[in-house]
């Protein structure tokens, strides 16, 4: 390939692995807000910052406020609150009216997925009228062509290394070059695709913006893009190697082993460092696990498919030897697949629960299942393999050799293996006659050639569920993160504010109602009160005097005056202070006249 070719694959190799990768929990998970959800605020805020479970990156749209019109709030540009990489913030306008505004947020995880949600908060007093939570799932055109990107990038690399696996390990060259060529079309475009759709992935836009130039220039810019621009310098520096490499035999690839295998583990880097190895626990162990399992799959399943594309060249028959090979080499793939799938599984799901309560866990099930169906497949091809191996089967010719009908006793060793197709055909002068009845081989022969070529066309239509699979759960949350996330939003939603109706009745004609109280956080220490009375008919009304106070029996604290003021239309403190936790008993009065009030109780739990 030579030494300029090297040299580029070890510096993309060196670029990718230390471009940016840090630890962090793969997929951000919020982890709070501010102001809080569903909090009602005396005065308006002059910013939003929320908080994630690691670090993320921001668009320029990341932010929309919406006011209870609908209208949206003109913001300040998205930014790290306080330098810090796990926030997102941005300012506010100064003179919110009162009522209840909505905040839709889209930032980018350290894996590279997108992540969306949204919230709302009140100034005043909520309103009547909001603003309908928007959709945050982005634009499906987008994200199902990224998908379908993403699903031929992986099928493309299959191909490709697994087609270089099996021409030079196993030696055999022949129609296999052809599924090499196809394999680096499929993972060229598709990575040219995936770099493109990017932008609109990212953002939650169509894919009319797959050229819009700031999309493209930011997604170079950051990680994800870097990795798709060095996953095509890899593919054009190999796109100068001929076509038609020299392969006979181990001994002969060994002059492009170093090189191909180089190759091979700079692609699978591209993968590992732009999903979830490069986020969570573990980072380099992570990346090491995630690239060994990319590169035993593609051996295996590209194998598979090589395997069965040589199968079905009959002019070209495929020598025992080979497929004894391939079947080792397969071996070695699934015991590096196991053992990284393991601590993968682990990485990943954190618990035993994940595996039925989360998506990646179910998914993950799934493979495990295939993964079962597949290797049950395998044995079955390496019963035929045995088969073919110690029948006494009629040797096999390549090309441009002329066959001697000697048979091919059963090997006892890997000497024995390699050299079992070798050794029945010798030079000759091209003249046609035993070869052609040598390369057919008796009815044995095509029966052990029927079978193989069915059970691995079993096992290449079980390997595509598997790689289809895989794709989903690199795009789906892991179930750590699941958890944690779930963790996060019942911290999120832990009691912030406890909200209390007391009903009354002054014994007058419409003088009974409902009073509304309100304590934020509702625990131990300061907390501020509001309160509202609503009228018989539901509606709020203003009443001449509101009291409330607070009492403990079983400590015998209180009555603590809340000393709450009057609004206009609402009563407000800033001032209570509870100082000890458990059962409270609220006493409110409420006065409708002058000479018409009634007073009534409830309790209330602090923590």
């Amino acid at each position: 390939m030579g030494t300029r070719a090297l040299a580029l694959l070890g510096s993309v190799l060196v670029l990718v692995l230390f471009c940016g990768v840090n630890g962090a929990s793969a997929h951000a998970a919020l982890t709070g807000t501010d102001p809080q959800e569903g909090s009602v605020l005396k005065s308006a805020p002059r910013q939003v910052t929320l908080t994630f479970s690691e670090s993320i990156g921001l668009f320029d749209d990341s932010f929309r406020v919406l006011d209870p019109e609908n209208r949206r709030v003109r913001t300040g540009e998205p930014e790290h609150a306080d330098g810090r990489a796990d926030t997102a913030g941005v300012t506010l306008p100064r003179g919110l009216g009162d009522g209840t505004y909505t905040v839709a947020w889209r930032v980018v995880s350290a894996d590279s997925h997108p992540v969306s949600g949204a919230f709302t908060f009140s100034v005043g007093k909520p309103s009547a009228t909001r603003a309908p939570l928007p959709p945050t799932a982005g634009d499906p055109a987008s994200s199902a062509l990224y998908d379908i990107a993403r699903y031929a990038a992986y099928s493309g690399l299959a191909l490709l290394i697994g087609a270089v696996t099996f021409v030079l390990v196993c030696g055999f060259p022949g129609s296999v070059r052809r599924l090499l060529v196809t394999g680096w079309w499929i993972l060229l475009g598709s990575t040219l695709a995936l770099l493109l759709l990017r932008g609109p992935y990212e953002r939650g836009t169509g894919p009319s913006g797959v050229l819009d130039p700031e999309s493209l220039s930011d997604t170079l810019a950051g990680r994800p893009g870097i990795v798709l621009v060095a996953r095509l310098a890899l593919l054009a520096a190999v796109a100068f190697v001929p076509p038609r490499v020299p392969v006979r035999g181990l001994g002969a690839g060994r002059g492009v082993l170093v090189p191909g295998a180089l190759f091979s583990v700079a692609l699978a880097v591209t993968w590992a460092a732009s999903e979830h190895a490069s986020a969570g626990i573990q980072v380099p162990a992570a990346m090491v696990s995630s690239v060994l399992h990319l590169l035993a799959m593609a051996v295996w399943l590209g194998g598979l498919a090589a395997l069965l594309a040589a199968l079905h060249r009959p002019a070209e028959p495929v020598p025992p030897a080979v497929v004894t090979r391939f079947s080792r080499l397969a071996l070695t793939s699934v015991v590096v697949l196991a053992v990284t799938g393991v601590y993968q599984s682990w990485r990943g799901l954190g618990s035993w629960d994940a595996l039925t309560s989360t998506s990646y866990g179910r998914l993950l099930v799934v493979k495990v299942v295939l993964v079962a169906l597949l290797l049950a497949g395998a044995a079955f091809s390496r019963r035929w393999t045995i088969r073919a191996a110690t029948a006494r089967t009629p040797a096999i010719v390549p090309a441009g050799r002329v066959a001697v009908p000697v048979t091919v006793p059963a090997p006892e060793g890997p000497a024995s293996e390699e050299s079992a197709s070798e050794e029945s055909t010798s030079e000759g002068s091209g003249s046609d006659g035993p070869a052609g009845d040598g390369a057919k081989g008796g009815p044995g022969a095509d029966e052990y050639h029927r079978g193989l070529r069915r059970s691995v066309l079993a096992e290449v239509t079980i390997g595509i569920l598997v790689l289809v699979i895989t794709t989903m759960l690199t795009g789906t949350q892991p179930g750590r993160a699941a958890t944690e996330s779930a963790d996060a939003a019942a911290v999120a939603r832990r009691v912030t504010s406890r909200t209390t109706l007391v009903p009354f009745d002054v014994g007058t004609p419409g003088g009974h109602g409902r009073v509304q109280i309100e304590l934020t956080p509702g625990q131990v220490g300061e907390n501020s009160v509001q309160v509202v009375v609503f009228g018989s008919d539901g509606g709020l009304v203003t009443v001449p005097e509101v009291r409330l106070t607070f009492t403990q029996e079983s400590q015998k604290v209180g009555p603590i005056d809340a000393e709450i003021t009057d609004k206009g239309g609402y009563w407000t403190s800033d001032g209570l202070t509870l100082p000890l936790p458990g059962t409270w008993t609220m006493k409110v009065t409420v006065r409708t006249s002058d000479i018409d009030e009634v007073t009534v109780s409830k309790k209330v739990t602090i923590d």
